[in-house]
């Protein structure tokens, strides 16, 4: 129960303090006794009252409400008794409905429970030092203060914090690909550009900001590291597949290969392989987990298929594709094991799987194929990255220039709904910034940024013509995140689209001038447009209350502090007082702030 009352005054009574009505001299003997005795008794009050103003304070904790009396009344609850000074009671709430309460004298008590649903409020029990205490707060979001200037080739926003795999609406990490594959608005799941490069940006962003990953080779195809045990009717031999020196291990065993060729390992500390694979029809790559408190063994097969993921008991399947060639395998096994097990249980609480919990326990091949360069690290992000950055190569419109959305989205009603092949300003920024990156980090491979400055294309087409542009009252352009009809104005998403704008115009200055115009357009209507969003103790995700004329659309306290942090690293780049100020501002309401009332 939280205490919603405070007291205005004290609960002590204020002495008044009198002057004498009498005076020394004239009066009787008699009177001059009386005034002594009336004295000493007065001595003797106000000692009482002392004595019992001190015993009172003595033993103030026993007060409603304080720590002692909580203490107290705590202990008696669980003998059974009873709350001392308090009762039930009905509170109304605006004459519509009725909740249980509690009074304790004065004070009236509230559920948190209620709290939370009504105003949108958050809080827990916590303990610390020994202490139970309760924690309060108006939101959930959090704040990233920038650290320096915003620099493009370096850490993106706050991205170095995100795992974008490891999201429930992620299905799994396709095993052909390298990226993400969504289910946000297709069970089915989807490739889905944004989150592919959330991906690519936050494996780029941990490369800088994580230690250098350490790394055990088990397979270089050179010499015998680790002992593989190969049954009869299988195989193994070390050959040259080119005209270098490099060799590789390759792989037979017979039809009946349900043993496989083994290698048996004890690996507790890095779940991040690596490996570069050649599988040949019917086979497979498998790796062994153990869970260490449990004892249960659970299979990652990597097969010859086009499937994403599929389980059946404790083997789990990812397919790396039909006749692919040498292809380079990058997975994180924890991340395989977990959307496999998901796959099972839809409960996906019943299956959390810790990477504390979990050990390499051996690695199977079966049928014909080869492998080389089986590593075994605590991370792999820059190959992560180049995954993305390679997927936003491949599969760009070369027409349009663009990444096209292959689901039907519905925003809202009074919105057309967009169907799929729709462009995101929010997806086409976050691609170049993902190329742009990679033209820095790869030396100036034009392959990145070509695909980057095509990008740009769909900024100047209309959103009614399939592209992402929208205008403001005629007046100021919007790159829309989500194309709708009427425009929808999304913040977010067109900020990102900014980013995207400013990045490329930065690293390639020499070939980005049409980002620097589109970047120069879309700050100045930011500057202009943005105090449209607040809402005086929050932000709109929006501006559907102005195009469609209803309610406002109030951001998630997530969104809403994206906006913030948004806001801080913009500020960083231009040094324009509106939005550091405005930002101030909509830290406060995060922590309970309104606007003034007129």
């Amino acid at each position: 129960m939280v205490n919603t009352h405070k007291f205005s005054g004290s609960i002590y009574p204020t002495p008044v303090v009198g002057q004498d009505s009498y005076h020394k001299e004239g009066l009787p003997l008699f009177f001059v006794m009386m005034r002594l005795n009336i004295k000493a008794a007065l001595v003797i009050l106000c000692g009482a009252v002392v004595l019992i103003t001190l015993t009172f304070w003595s033993r103030c904790g026993d007060l409603p409400g304080s720590r002692e009396w909580l203490r107290q009344n705590r202990e008696n609850a669980e003998r059974g008794g009873e709350i001392q000074g308090s009762e039930e009671i009905d509170c109304d709430i605006n004459g519509e409905y009725s909740i249980g309460c509690r009074r304790e004298g004065d004070e009236v008590y509230l559920p948190f429970s209620f709290l939370h649903k009504y105003f949108e409020v958050y809080g827990k029990l916590a303990v610390y030092d020994g202490l139970e205490r309760f924690e309060w707060s108006h939101s959930y979001g959090r704040v990233y203060h920038p650290k320096g200037k915003y620099d493009p080739k370096g850490v993106f926003m706050y991205f170095e914090n995100y795992n974008v795999e490891v999201r429930e609406r992620v299905k799994c990490v396709s095993a052909i690909e390298g990226v993400p594959i969504s289910t946000q608005w297709e069970s089915q799941g989807y490739f889905y550009p944004t989150q592919i490069a959330q991906f690519g940006l936050s494996h780029y962003s941990k490369n800088l900001t994580e230690p250098e990953p350490r790394r055990k080779v088990l397979e270089d195809g050179e010499k015998e590291i680790s002992h593989w045990s190969i049954p009869e009717s299988a195989s193994i031999s070390r050959i040259s597949v080119d005209k270098s020196a490099n060799r590789v291990l390759k792989f037979s065993t017979s039809d009946n290969y349900s043993g496989g060729i083994r290698v048996k390992m004890d690996h507790v500390l890095d779940f991040v392989m690596s490996v570069n694979i050649l599988l040949n029809g019917n086979s497979s790559f498998s790796v062994i987990l153990q869970n260490r408190e449990k004892k249960d063994i659970y299979n990652l097969h990597y097969i010859a298929s086009d499937i994403l993921v599929t389980a059946q008991d404790k083997n789990i399947y990812h397919g790396i594709g039909f006749n692919l060639g040498w292809c380079r395998l990058t997975r994180d096994l924890i991340v395989d094991l977990q959307k496999g097990l998901n796959y099972l249980e839809k409960d996906k609480s019943k299956h959390k799987m810790p990477r504390s919990k979990i050990k390499v326990i051996g690695f199977v091949l079966r049928g014909n194929g080869a492998i080389d360069n089986l590593t075994l690290s605590s991370s792999e992000h820059i190959q992560q990255f180049y995954d993305a950055a390679n997927w936003f190569v491949k599969y760009q419109d070369r027409q349009t220039g663009g990444w096209p959305n292959p689901v039907k989205r519905r925003i809202a009603v009074g919105f057309q709904d967009l169907e799929p092949g729709w462009y995101s300003a929010m997806g086409q920024g976050h691609a170049i910034s993902v190329l742009a990156r990679a033209y820095h980090h790869s030396g100036g491979d034009s392959t990145y940024l070509n695909a980057a400055l095509m990008g740009l294309k769909p900024f100047r087409v209309p959103s009614w013509q399939g592209g992402v542009l929208a205008t403001f009252f005629n007046k100021y352009h919007w790159y829309e995140e989500y194309p709708t009809k009427p425009a929808s104005f999304v913040l977010n998403g067109f900020i990102y689209s900014l980013l995207g704008l400013y990045d490329l115009m930065t690293i390639a200055p020499n070939h980005a001038k049409e980002a620097d115009l589109l970047y120069a357009e879309g700050m100045n209507s930011l500057k202009n447009m943005l105090l449209l969003y607040d809402m005086g103790s929050g932000t709109s995700y929006d501006l559907r209350h102005v195009t469609l004329g209803i309610a406002p659309n109030l951001a998630r306290w997530d969104y809403h502090a994206t906006h913030v942090n948004q806001l801080l690293l913009l500020s960083t780049i231009d040094n324009e007082p509106l939005f550091t100020e405005t930002a101030e501002r909509w830290i406060a309401y995060m922590a309970g702030k309104r606007a003034a009332h007129n």
